[in-house]
């Protein structure tokens, strides 16, 4: 599980009952992403994932069901002049992330007062290849690679939307 130079991670993809995802923009910036977050030590992947999804975007853990998860970890590279100085201390050059599909089992209210980081300022509900043309490029392969493992589970869950 563990890499040098790459921190661990959670990335969540959250589906609403009219078969869209969620993607949200970073704070001051024209960059839009899904949301996702680190694995505290001692924490599972799943719990990260809950934990995240209320952090990031207010979502409660029993405001959804998990639809599917992937086996494998992906990863991806930040280009050195986009890091923060907290990855460049600990000496991180990407991140490894397990990947979630969720499903809302209600109409939700997205949040961004619990993050600490205050990573967000927009958020839109997207159709679902969408955010492939709004993301960052370093991130571009990983997201591509997520959503084409996920898009069988999403279809089932809504009937070949």
């Amino acid at each position: 599980m563990k890499e040098p130079g790459y921190r661990l991670n959670v990335g969540l993809i959250v589906a609403n009952k009219n078969a869209e995802i969620l993607i949200c923009k970073r704070k001051g910036m024209e960059s839009w992403q899904f949301p996702q977050g680190g694995i505290d030590f001692g924490e599972n992947e799943f719990n990260a994932a809950q934990r995240e999804l209320f952090e990031e975007v207010g979502i409660k853990s029993n405001s959804v069901k998990l639809v599917a998860s992937l086996n494998e970890w992906l990863k991806y590279e930040i280009p050195k002049k986009s890091r923060r100085n907290t990855f460049m201390k600990k000496k991180f050059k990407g991140q490894k992330q397990k990947w979630f599909l969720f499903r809302t089992k209600e109409d939700i209210k997205i949040s961004f007062d619990n993050d600490p980081d205050n990573e967000f300022d927009d958020f839109m509900w997207v159709p679902y290849w969408y955010p492939l043309s709004v993301i960052v490029s370093f991130k571009e392969n990983v997201y591509r690679q997520a959503l084409n493992k996920l898009k069988y589970s999403f279809c089932d869950e809504f009937n070949n939307v």
